[in-house]
């Protein structure tokens, strides 16, 4: 692994996440690749998404559908419209070959909506497809570290 490597999708995943604490959804969504998917595991150990139960599983279509919600006013969870700072670090690459990168991360998420701070903390792992000079999201699977215990409604995008 070359430290130009982590260098670009460090930055890759940094814009990622500011896109999202700033609402630039159609951005967020030009980043993924096709078949793409965004998983959420509510058991913390899961490997088998398809057949298990998730916070979210979202294909392309149901990433759109997800910004639409956060977007449309329609949705109760998001109005008023959460405010995130999002901090991720300690990135690591675990694999990589001419098509693909794997990169494992952690993010600290703070939300703020109706006068309450909310903090959330997860592993993150991208699975980045090589896309030109750039990358395209395959695969953003977040392990949040208390995934097992009661959620409140989460109004934004992890």
């Amino acid at each position: 692994m070359s430290l130009q490597l982590l260098q670009q999708v460090t930055a890759f995943i940094w814009q990622e996440g500011d896109m999202l604490d700033h609402g630039e959804y159609d951005a967020w969504l030009s980043l993924w690749s096709e078949k793409g998917v965004y998983v959420i595991p509510i058991n913390p150990t899961e490997e088998d998404f398809e057949n298990s139960l998730n916070y979210a599983y979202d294909d392309a279509h149901m990433r759109e559908k997800r910004v639409v919600r956060l977007t449309g006013g329609e949705s109760i969870s998001t109005s008023p419209a959460p405010r995130t700072v999002r901090t991720l670090s300690r990135f690591r690459v675990l694999y990589e070959d001419a098509e693909y990168v794997t990169v494992r991360c952690a993010q600290n998420l703070r939300e703020f909506r109706k006068d309450s701070l909310k903090h959330y903390s997860a592993d993150i792992v991208y699975e980045l497809e090589r896309a030109g000079d750039g990358f395209r999201i395959q695969r953003k699977l977040i392990r949040l570290i208390n995934s097992d215990d009661a959620l409140a409604g989460i109004g934004y995008i992890l």
